[in-house]
């Protein structure tokens, strides 16, 4: 199996949990998208690559599809196979799915193309697709117009070294890509609410690079996060935040 970055593998395993518990959902319209745009329905199948716990595999059953996602890390995979026992999970990586050959409908990746935006990953997610199939990238980003959002990102930043981000935009340089039409962008707003704890500290530190540091750093980290917390009268003394995203849904058609 193609080896996968090393946030990838020791941050996500280390915080499996934490990650299935923080991370946002998608928005309600993003169904519409994924029958509409990506043309999911019963009868269809669908790869969710990089599927993690299961977050955006549940919006894919949703359409009626049959989904098969497709993970690398052992915790994740465990972390989604408990919560969706009826989607078929398998290890396998962008550039090596364990699926043959023109086989499925649509391929998603959801907040994980920029770990494997590469040309093996391209061939790969090429030969799985039937010609006509759709490719569709999602991710959840973050409103840094929101001051107490940009300061977790002034946290966060120092410690992403060489980690692939999807704000950088080195995936994009993929696109045009041989065999696939043009990409098409969708962007929807998206509110992530619950309690502090839950949508801003293990959100952050379900994030690779921070999931991956010595236990020490982690609790400045969480330490930073808190006096974020404590500190922003959006945030202080409330139950409940709503933190801020825009879902970017991109989707090609595979020629």
């Amino acid at each position: 199996m193609t080896e996968i970055h090393h946030a990838a593998a020791e941050g996500f395993a280390a915080q499996a949990a934490t990650y299935a518990r923080g991370r946002p959902e998608y928005p309600e319209a993003i169904g519409d998208w994924l029958r509409g745009t990506l043309g999911l329905g019963g009868g269809k199948t669908v790869v969710d690559l990089g599927a993690g716990t299961g977050k955006f595999s549940r919006r894919l059953a949703a359409t009626g599809a049959a989904v098969i996602a497709v993970e690398p890390v052992d915790e994740m995979r465990a972390q989604l196979s408990t919560a969706l026992p009826a989607v078929k999970a398998v290890a396998g990586t962008a550039e090596a799915m364990p699926l043959p050959d023109a086989s499925v409908d649509a391929i998603v990746c959801a907040q994980a193309f920029h770990w494997f935006a590469n040309d093996r990953a391209m061939a790969e997610i090429r030969r799985v697709l039937r010609p006509g199939g759709m490719l569709g990238l999602v991710w959840n980003v973050r409103d840094e117009s929101v001051p107490w959002v940009a300061s977790l990102t002034a946290i966060m930043t120092p410690y992403e070294g060489d980690a692939p981000r999807f704000y950088k935009g080195d995936w994009k340089r993929m696109f045009p890509a041989d065999g696939f039409g043009p990409l098409a962008l969708e962007s929807l707003p998206y509110v992530h609410a619950g309690p502090p704890q839950q949508v801003i500290v293990d959100r952050v530190m379900s994030v690779s690079f921070i999931a991956a540091l010595p236990p020490q750093r982690q609790a400045d980290v969480r330490a930073q996060l808190e006096a974020v917390i404590d500190e922003d009268p959006a945030l202080a003394v409330h139950a409940q935040v709503a933190f801020p995203y825009r879902t970017e849904a991109y989707s090609c058609l595979r020629e």
